[in-house]
């Protein structure tokens, strides 16, 4: 389960969506993320799916990479439905003693289940497309507005970016810790709700302990390197928009007016 969790990972491309400016990036995203839940009829998740494949197609990211990326949240995603189902009114479809599915209640769970479904592969283009520095470059410089209103916005990007970092490689040492822990006789799998969760002790433990270890040393490190935040710092590679970052705001601009204007006149 843990190696399904691929969120933070870094893909290496040379496709059109990997030479976008992280900053097209962001804000694409977001306009998709923006028409995604004003989205609320067949024709505009239709819409809504097109985009998402070509955004996969054009970025050549393994479509199975994602779909496992997915199987964290098919617990969360069933759960989901099932309230929807049994709890949304309307005409009933099918009773079981007190309880009803209704077509409303069928209707509703679907859609949230692509919103959301279609909202995290989304986001895994961002990051499988976008190296961790370059996000955190542009998150910096996307809201470096906000620095007038004597927000840290370096500090923000660089906390952000070191976590999406670290994901990856935590999920790897609660992996190995995990099967240090199996090989020990240790049992995960059996048992009560209780049970399960002080089995989770012998994972955890040692888990935070190497995460503060490693935010010791990545902290050593950035003070050996003489780091003062944003103060007089410089980048080795700086950010330029260009002619196809325009052409790619501005399909996510149509994107969103599109899905905007279709609900409004009730398609």
């Amino acid at each position: 389960m843990l190696k399904d969790v691929t969120l933070g990972q870094y893909f290496p491309g040379d496709t059109l969506i990997h030479r976008l400016d992280p900053r097209t990036k962001l804000l694409v995203v977001m306009l998709y993320l923006i028409a995604l839940f004003v989205a609320n009829s067949p024709l505009t998740l239709g819409i809504m799916t097109l985009f998402l494949v070509l955004m996969i197609l054009t970025s050549k990211v393994n479509l199975r990479q994602m779909v496992r990326g997915l199987r964290p949240l098919v617990l969360i995603l069933t759960v989901t439905g099932l309230l929807n189902m049994f709890l949304t009114p309307g005409e009933p479809l099918v009773t079981f003693w007190r309880l009803s599915i209704t077509w409303e209640g069928l209707a509703r769970s679907i859609i949230l289940i692509v919103r959301i479904a279609m909202m995290v592969m989304s986001t895994f283009i961002l990051t499988y497309t976008t190296a961790p520095m370059a996000l955190t470059d542009g998150l910096e410089k996307g809201m470096s507005p906000l620095r007038r209103i004597r927000v840290p916005v370096h500090e923000l990007a660089m906390i952000m970016g070191a976590a999406l970092r670290f994901i990856p490689t935590l999920i790897e040492e609660t992996d190995k810790i995990i099967n240090a822990q199996k090989a020990r006789g240790a049992d995960f799998e059996t048992g009560n709700l209780v049970r399960r969760a002080k089995a989770l002790l012998p994972i955890l433990i040692p888990l935070f302990m190497s995460a503060f270890r490693r935010a010791d040393e990545l902290a050593t490190a950035m003070e050996s390197r003489c780091y003062h935040g944003s103060e007089g710092r410089t980048r080795m590679r700086q950010l330029k928009l260009e002619r196809r970052d325009i052409l790619a705001d501005i399909a996510g601009v149509l994107l969103l007016g599109t899905v905007i204007s279709l609900v409004v006149i009730g398609l």
